[in-house]
């Protein structure tokens, strides 16, 4: 069982070292930063341990406010209004680290802890945590306000989760739901369209015959793509507790159809429709992979096995899906790509906010298999490579972090990525998961760039035809490729699928079969598009949506 203090979590590149050990050998990292098994926070704040007309923790009795004063926030951690007892079963039953305190005291920590670590520390208002009813209400406007050129937030990810939901998530792979992975598609009218994007073998929905292209109609009786229902909405496509509901299907051809289902724990399946594809006279390896988790490895390393052992000519990562995971996975597989030439070089190189310019790290590709039971690297291995200087990537706006680490970290030893889809979600900055008091929550506190410096793509990686791609490969987000609308007419690894069937074209004749301007939508809403209507959308999780690393002996 993964223990909660080894785990750390970034969005897009940012994390890719935030916490691991300072050994630096193996080609893995290295850097000034210390070694941190747990959460903590530094102590050059600008106001360590507050003033004398300030009370700054530390005991059970309310602590106070006072503008631009910031004790720090180890006075105030686990101290909780309603504090947990006894032994933690999601953490190897030891016991909880809580204390008696009171909301003031999980807000202080709150106000510390992100004045302490958030990337944009002097941009969050310093506002009276009396003034907010919840810690809740609190903590959701500890961020930035500004927005991007663009005029999108700037900060759109910061998040808190239940510690339970959170460890079950990370032990295991585990999952609760219908195993359907939704492709909310953006329409003109406010109509709603919720389409099924692929099914998880072994799961609810496949079970019931579900498949990709099956578009939700209805729910328990209720007009889903036009009704108001939205409690029920979201409650039956992401339950929070077990309960049948019944959902009514379009196909994209035949009548609808019904399914009466519960969601239900699963181990999900993150390496999918392996394949060799012969065309125009080469050989192409072909694998969807979902998500950098530890179950991962075994499937990921027998699809490169076989495309090593058959000689491809080409390769086509169908990541079109794949929210994010483990960086290591990340690393190993920009190796397996890559091969030698990629060894002892950079794939990221993290910076924190100013206070913390000593925890700065790099992270390097990883040649060496994971015994992820035992957390440590297996140094007497060595993973299958294909040596490659160039790969097909498939993505839509749901390709993200440490997705988005693959192509950036690629195109940073000037491996020459070809981008077929649209463009992915944009996630450059990182976190780690805070536990305190029965939540864990998640602020941006870095960001993160390839080997030549380049991490500026919070707008997504975008295909561009190559007559508009200039400069350097690896300094910008425009990637070589063709823009294609995820196709959803076909079953992922069809050789007729739009985005598979481009790459295929674009590899023999340098051209792109289809060019679009626009594709569909798979992302996590950030609220702002939501309107009362139309108030249902997918929600970010962190664990599928992110980079998790982890404190691996061996390093």
């Amino acid at each position: 069982m993964m223990q909660f203090s080894n785990l750390y979590l970034a969005i897009g590149l940012a994390l890719t070292l935030t916490a691991l050990s300072g050994c630096g050998g193996g080609g893995t990292e290295s850097g000034t930063g210390s070694n941190s098994g747990t959460v903590t926070t530094p102590d050059n704040n600008n106001n360590n341990g507050g003033d004398a007309g300030v009370d700054s923790g530390g005991s059970s009795t309310e602590p106070s406010w006072q503008a631009g004063v910031f004790p720090a926030a180890t006075n105030f951690i686990n101290f909780c209004a309603t504090p947990r007892t006894g032994p933690d079963p999601l953490n190897n039953d030891q016991p909880y680290p809580d204390k008696a305190g009171t909301m003031m005291h999980e807000k202080m920590w709150l106000r510390s802890f992100s004045n302490e670590t958030y990337l944009w520390y002097d941009e969050i208002a310093d506002n009276n945590p009396s003034d907010f009813s919840t810690v809740a209400s609190y903590f959701e406007q500890l961020k930035t306000t500004q927005r991007n050129p663009d005029n999108s937030l700037k900060d759109e990810f910061h998040f808190s989760t239940t510690y339970e939901a959170y460890q079950k998530e990370n032990q295991a792979g585990l999952t609760t739901s219908y195993g359907i992975h939704w492709a909310a598609i953006k329409t003109a009218s406010p109509d709603r369209n919720f389409t099924i994007a692929y099914i998880e073998p072994n799961s609810p929905a496949a079970a019931s015959g579900l498949r990709r292209g099956d578009r939700l109609v209805s729910i328990d009786g209720e007009d889903f793509i036009d009704g108001d229902n939205v409690t029920l909405f979201n409650e039956a496509l992401f339950p929070s507790v077990p309960k049948a509901y019944t959902f009514v299907f379009r196909p994209i051809q035949g009548e609808d159809k019904s399914a009466t289902m519960t969601a239900v724990d699963f181990e999900q399946s993150p390496v999918q429709n392996t394949k060799i594809i012969p065309h125009g006279g080469k050989n192409f390896g072909y694998v969807q992979f979902n998500q950098f988790i530890p179950t991962a490895q075994a499937p990921l390393i027998a699809a490169f096995d076989t495309f090593k052992n058959r000689n491809v000519d080409e390769l086509v990562l169908d990541m079109r899906y794949n929210g994010g995971g483990l960086v290591h996975s990340a690393a190993q597989l920009g190796y397996m790509v890559a091969g030698d030439s990629s060894l002892s070089r950079n794939f990221g190189v993290t910076t924190y906010n100013d206070k913390r310019q000593s925890e700065n790290r790099v992270y390097t590709f990883e040649p060496r298999r994971i015994d992820w039971t035992r957390n440590e690297f297996m140094n007497d291995t060595t993973l299958p490579s294909l040596n490659l200087s160039k790969v097909y990537v498939l993505t839509t706006d749901d390709t993200a972090s440490a997705s988005e680490m693959v192509i950036n970290g690629l195109r940073g030893i000037d491996v020459e990525v070809i981008q077929i889809g649209t463009t992915t979600r944009g996630k450059p900055y990182g976190f780690l998961p805070a536990p305190n008091c029965g939540m864990v929550y998640y602020t941006i506190q870095s960001k993160s760039a390839n080997e030549k410096g380049f991490g500026d793509y919070a707008n997504g990686f975008t295909p561009t035809p190559a007559s508009q791609v200039s400069g350097e490969t690896g300094l910008d987000a425009k990637v070589p490729g063709c823009q294609v609308s995820d196709d959803l007419s076909h079953a992922l690894g069809d050789e007729n699928e739009q985005l598979l069937a481009t790459a295929l074209h674009h590899s023999v004749t340098g051209t792109c079969l289809v060019n679009e301007a626009s594709g569909v939508s798979a992302k996590p809403d950030n609220g702002e598009q939501a309107n009362e209507h139309n108030a249902v959308t997918l929600p970010f999780k962190p664990l599928r949506h992110g980079a998790i690393h982890t404190d691996l002996k061996g390093q």
